[in-house]
C-alpha cells in the first residue's frame, strides 16, 4: 500500500512538473523571434497589461497560433505513440514508424495536386485521416495481430515507403512546379507562419483524435495483461484495435494537414514518461501527451535560435534527433532479448 501511495504521488508530481514545463516553453515559445521577449513581457502582452502595440501583435496574431499548433500537435503524437505501444505491446511502436503520417501527407498532397483544395480547406484533413487510418490497418492486416518486432518494423517501413513513393509521384505528376515546390517544403513539417485559420482547421480533429484515445484507456490496461484476460474481462479486443486506429487517424491526420510530416515525437515521449510514471498504459498517455507538447515546443524554440542561413523546418530537427534514439531503442531490445535467451 506505501509503494502504490508513493507510485501515484510520483505520477502525481511528475504530471504537474510537465504541466509546469509546457507552459514555461510555451512563453519562451512566444517571446522568441526576431523581437525577443520576456516570459513576463508575453504575460502582460497576453492579459492586456499595458504595452507596446506591436508586441500584442507579435504574441496575440503572429507567435500564438504556432504556439498553440506545437502544444495541440506535440500532444497528440505523444499520446498516439503511447496508445500504439499499449495497443500492440511493442515499445518501438510510434504513428511514424508504421506510416501513418507519410500515408497522412500523402493524401493531403493529392487533394492539393490536384487542385481539389488549398492549403486551407477541410478537405485536407479529411484526406489525411483517411490515409492515415487505412495505412495504419493495412499495416495490422499485413503483419498480424501477433506479429514479432521484425514484422512490424518491415510492414511500417514497406507502407511508409509506399506513402513516400505516391506522394513523390503525385507532385511528379503536378502540372504546375510552383505547386510542387511548395508540396515539398510543407512535407518537412514546420510551424512557421501558421495563422489561427490553421488552428481552426486542426484542432477540432486533434481534440477528437484524443478523446477517443483516452476513453480506451482502461481497455489498453486490461490488454497489457493479454488479449486473453482482456477479453475475459469484457474488453472485444477487435473493436478496440479499430477505435485506436482511429483515434490515431484522427488525430495525426489533423496534425499533419497543417505541419507537413512531424516524425518521432510519438516515439520519445512514452519512453521519456515511462521511467517516471510506469508502464501502465492507462496511466501513460497523460504524461505522454505532455512530453510530446514539450518535446516539440523545444524543437520549435530550437529552430528559431539555431543560426542559419535559411529557415530550419521542425521536421528535419525531429528527425534527426529521434533517428538515433530509434537505433538506441534496437540495440536495447536486441540485447534484453540477448539476455532472455542466455
Amino acid at each position: 500500500m506505501v509503494t502504490e501511495s508513493a507510485a501515484a504521488k510520483r505520477r502525481t508530481s511528475t504530471i504537474i512538473a510537465m504541466v509546469l514545463l509546457v507552459v514555461l516553453l510555451a512563453l519562451i515559445s512566444l517571446g522568441v523571434g526576431p523581437v525577443r521577449m520576456s516570459p513576463l513581457t508575453v504575460l502582460k502582452t497576453l492579459f492586456g497589461g499595458g504595452g507596446n502595440d506591436v508586441y500584442r501583435v507579435i504574441v496575440q496574431e503572429i507567435r500564438l497560433p504556432r504556439t498553440i499548433l506545437a502544444v495541440a500537435i506535440g500532444a497528440i503524437l505523444g499520446l498516439s505513440g503511447a496508445a500504439l505501444q499499449g495497443l500492440l505491446r511493442n515499445p518501438l511502436a510510434s504513428p511514424s514508424l508504421f506510416g501513418a503520417p507519410q500515408a497522412a501527407a500523402f493524401g493531403a498532397v493529392l487533394v492539393i495536386a490536384l487542385g481539389l483544395a488549398d492549403v486551407r480547406s477541410y478537405v485536407l484533413p479529411g484526406a489525411a485521416i483517411i490515409m492515415a487510418f487505412l495505412s495504419v490497418f493495412a499495416l495490422l492486416v499485413v503483419a498480424g495481430r501477433n506479429a514479432g518486432l521484425l514484422i512490424l518494423i518491415l510492414a511500417g517501413l514497406a507502407i511508409s515507403s509506399l506513402a513516400g513513393s505516391a506522394t513523390a509521384l503525385a507532385m511528379n505528376l503536378s502540372s504546375n512546379p510552383f505547386v510542387a515546390l511548395e508540396i515539398a517544403f510543407w512535407l518537412l513539417g514546420s510551424l512557421e507562419d501558421r495563422s489561427f485559420r490553421h488552428v481552426m482547421l486542426a484542432l477540432p480533429f486533434i481534440t477528437i483524435g484524443a478523446i477517443i484515445l483516452m476513453s480506451q484507456r482502461n481497455a489498453l490496461r486490461a490488454l497489457s495483461l493479454g488479449e486473453e484476460t482482456a477479453q475475459s474481462l469484457g474488453v472485444h479486443v477487435g473493436s478496440l484495435r479499430l477505435i485506436v486506429i482511429l483515434g490515431v487517424a484522427f488525430g495525426v491526420g489533423g496534425a499533419v494537414a497543417v505541419t507537413g510530416t512531424i516524425g518521432f515525437i510519438g516515439l520519445i515521449a512514452p519512453h521519456l514518461m515511462r521511467p517516471l510514471v510506469g508502464y501502465d498504459p492507462a496511466r501513460l498517455l497523460v504524461p505522454s501527451a505532455l512530453a510530446g507538447a514539450a518535446l516539440l515546443l523545444a524543437a520549435d524554440i530550437a529552430v528559431r535560435i539555431i543560426p542559419s542561413t535559411s529557415d530550419i523546418k521542425v521536421g528535419v530537427l525531429t528527425s534527426l534527433i529521434g533517428v538515433p534514439f530509434f537505433l538506441y531503442l534496437i540495440m536495447r531490445e536486441r540485447r534484453a532479448l540477448g539476455g532472455g535467451v542466455g
